[in-house]
């Protein structure tokens, strides 16, 4: 192992790269719990999607490991996984067969566009405010469907939605939630977990839930999703803007999580650029389509990354640890399927909390920018659909530049994604 990730170059330590490993695993476990939920709530087997969702992430981050020699992890992706159930499927009414076809081809995209060089040049195309408004946004939206999850939040004929009732449930959420907060903010790895689990002992004291019948099993089987994706049916016209929504939002959110922990991997050069780009997102491509074959929604790097590189990870070392701990959780599904959803959808609430820090970055001062990012935002969560914000942000800001006289400041490539946004708009909502 040292000699495959020259360990000695880099400054590592088996023993360092060890502890990395588990910490990431660590701060990042709460997927194990949250993906499948939210597949489940798309038609999908929730017991099969547990297994898909450890194979998709030990595969993607054993391509993290062993293809880009980063000591960084993968995994199915918060709020894509919602923009899967929530807009795709729920909202758009498409099987999640087809949705799952849907993440495959936006996966394949992805792929192209990297091999080929045409990311950067995509991802210069689109405003700086934009891409920072879409994880805010998408923080937003699955902060909303913890809420709702936790019964904290629900529909109300008068108003849409209101404050609901303070059940026990509730309560027992209310306060794995703070817990998680609390912990997150001293900074201790897997403070969500530990608010999960939390919940998950209040509930079981009060009987809202209930205990295993083994502690060991062997996994549950992936067969009842695993290559049930309808790739054809994912390539009609209605489905396409689907798809690069899907691969829009991995690309902002794969490029945003790598610049971000590369940094404090040492992978940034005096010039700015990234060392392992292109394969770094090469793997990101390759398990989005993987994932897709095994059963599960867009599988993308991981922010939590970043609490293994500052435990000292510094190369592909650390991502195989983290592998290896993820597959050894299949032993212990009984222990993962006993958590309830509402000890479940606190994690959501912080997750989106998390997405929401590089607001800050987004500049008011011109109205022509900041009002598509805002209508970005606001309308992810009122429409329960990702992709309907993107489009909005994406059609507001080339109609606002060009009745104000500044047509020529759109780069040609927003122009052809304003039209195909209107285009996906109008076929979604016929």
């Amino acid at each position: 192992m040292a000699g495959l990730f020259n360990l000695k170059e880099q400054g590592a330590t088996v023993g360092r790269e060890l502890i990395a490993g588990t910490t990431t695993f660590l701060t990042m476990a709460y997927i194990l719990f949250v993906n499948p939920d939210i597949l489940s709530k798309a038609g999908m087997d929730r017991g099969a999607c547990l297994t898909a969702t450890v194979l998709a992430t030990a595969a993607g981050t054993l391509l993290c490991a062993l293809w880009a020699k980063v000591p960084f992890a993968m995994a199915p992706g918060m709020g894509l996984n919602a923009m899967f159930t929530y807009s795709l499927v729920l909202g758009r009414g498409m099987s999640w067969q087809t949705a799952l076809g849907a993440v495959f081809l936006s996966g394949t995209l992805f792929l192209i566009l990297t091999l080929v060089n045409v990311r950067a040049k995509l991802v210069e195309a689109i405003p700086l405010e934009l891409r920072l408004a879409v994880p805010a946004g998408i923080g937003l939206f699955i902060a909303f469907i913890g809420l709702r999850n936790m019964g904290l939040v629900v529909a109300s004929d008068a108003t849409l939605v209101t404050l609901g009732p303070l059940t026990e449930t509730t309560l027992f959420a209310l306060a794995g939630l703070l817990v998680a907060v609390i912990l997150s903010v001293l900074k201790v790895p897997g403070a969500m977990l530990l608010g999960m689990a939390a919940t998950t002992i209040m509930g079981l004291v009060a009987g809202k839930a209930s205990l295993p019948s083994a502690v060991v099993s062997l996994p549950h089987s992936p067969l009842p999703v695993l290559l049930k994706l309808d790739v054809f049916g994912a390539l009609s016209v209605g489905t396409m803007g689907a798809v690069f929504s899907l691969m829009f939002v991995d690309l902002f959110d794969s490029i945003g999580t790598i610049l971000a922990c590369s940094y404090g991997a040492g992978l940034v050069r005096d010039d700015g650029t990234v060392e392992r780009l292109n394969p770094m997102l090469s793997a990101d491509a390759t398990a989005t389509m993987v994932g897709a074959l095994l059963g599960t929604s867009t599988t993308t790097t991981y922010i939590e990354s970043g609490a293994g590189v500052a435990a000292g990870g510094r190369t592909g070392l650390t991502a195989i640890v983290t592998a290896v701990l993820f597959l050894l959780t299949l032993l212990f599904t009984p222990l993962i399927e006993i958590v309830p959803s509402y000890a479940i959808a606190p994690a959501l609430v912080v997750v989106g909390a998390f997405m929401f820090k590089d607001l800050r970055e987004i500049s008011f001062e011109d109205f022509r920018t900041a009002f598509p990012a805002y209508l970005t935002m606001l309308l992810m969560p009122l429409t329960f659909s990702i992709s309907t914000g993107l489009a909005f942000g994406f059609l507001s800001y080339v109609l606002l530049h060009a009745v104000t006289g500044q047509a020529r400041k759109v780069h040609p490539v927003m122009w052809g994604i304003a039209v195909f946004s209107l285009v996906d708009l109008v076929l979604s909502s016929t």
